[in-house]
């Protein structure tokens, strides 16, 4: 298969922590994919594309993966793929598309890849409105903080002067954050303190959307991970957790989408 040049694939094995897991009572998690020019056998074709860890990591999780490719979309279909679904994940990727914040591209931009950014938009929006946990990773991220309002730096070596964040090749490179208290990111880890996560991204959000707190940083300011106020759980961070053995994230969403399930059953079984 191509890859995106923004998103490499890692063969690091998931952790093998066990999971709770209730029997029948797994989420379904929607994740969304990118297009890509993709090769197979005697086919070279665009496909809708996404690194097996993602999905990995939602079953290893105790949930149903179920993948989302970019489409046509309005508030109506965004809303009716959101009705089959209890949680959702918006992946990493290809860069916004500047325009969306008012920016022109830089040279070091990606691309635009237009569809993808109309389409998870309208499912972030419903999903807010709605309540439906979900979680962002890296271009997730934000997409989200975009979605809303804000904005973002475009080359990261331009405003801090360093690579760390992106080293290329493929290669996803450790770096340490802090972790703010008294947010669902660290009740999600337990941790309030300085962790590593893996990190391959060379843009970040700048300008903080309307209704966003932080929730992480790195020492040199770097904003490494957002969430909703007002929802139980809408979490997004810039780094890679499903590079990474630790799943507690994932298990986070799971465990917000088997609520979120239960509660519309009940309601929807009150209505009748």
């Amino acid at each position: 298969m191509v890859l995106s040049g923004s998103e490499p694939m890692s063969k690091q094995p998931m952790s093998k922590q066990p999971m709770s897991k209730q029997p029948g009572s797994a989420p379904v998690i929607g994740l969304t994919t990118y297009l890509e020019q993709a090769q197979t056998g005697v086919w070279d074709v665009p496909a809708a594309f996404l690194p097996q860890v993602y999905f990995e990591a939602v079953t290893k999780a105790g949930g149903i993966a179920v993948l989302l490719p970019p489409q046509p979309v309005n508030t109506e279909i965004a809303e009716r793929i959101l009705d089959g679904l209890d949680g959702l994940i918006i992946t990493g990727g290809k860069d916004v598309d500047p325009a969306r914040y008012g920016q022109t591209p830089h040279s070091a931009t990606d691309d635009p890849r237009r569809d993808r950014d109309a389409f998870e938009d309208a499912l972030v929006t419903a999903a807010i409105d709605r309540q439906l946990p979900f979680l962002g990773i890296c271009r997730g991220a934000q997409l989200l903080n975009v979605a809303l309002g804000g904005t973002l730096h475009q080359h990261i070596p331009d405003v801090l002067g360093t690579t760390r964040y992106q080293l290329g090749g493929g290669n996803f490179n450790a770096n340490e954050i802090s972790v703010e208290p008294a947010t669902h990111l660290a009740e999600l880890i337990a941790d309030t303190g300085v962790i590593s996560v893996k990190s391959y991204h060379h843009q970040s959000i700048d300008r903080l959307a309307p209704g966003l707190i932080v929730s992480a940083r790195s020492d040199d300011g770097t904003i490494q991970a957002v969430e909703v106020a007002s929802m139980p759980f809408g979490v997004a961070v810039q780094w890679h957790p499903e590079q990474d053995e630790d799943l507690r994230l994932f298990a986070g969403l799971a465990s917000a989408a088997r609520k979120y399930r239960a509660a519309r059953a009940s309601s929807e079984s009150s209505a009748q």
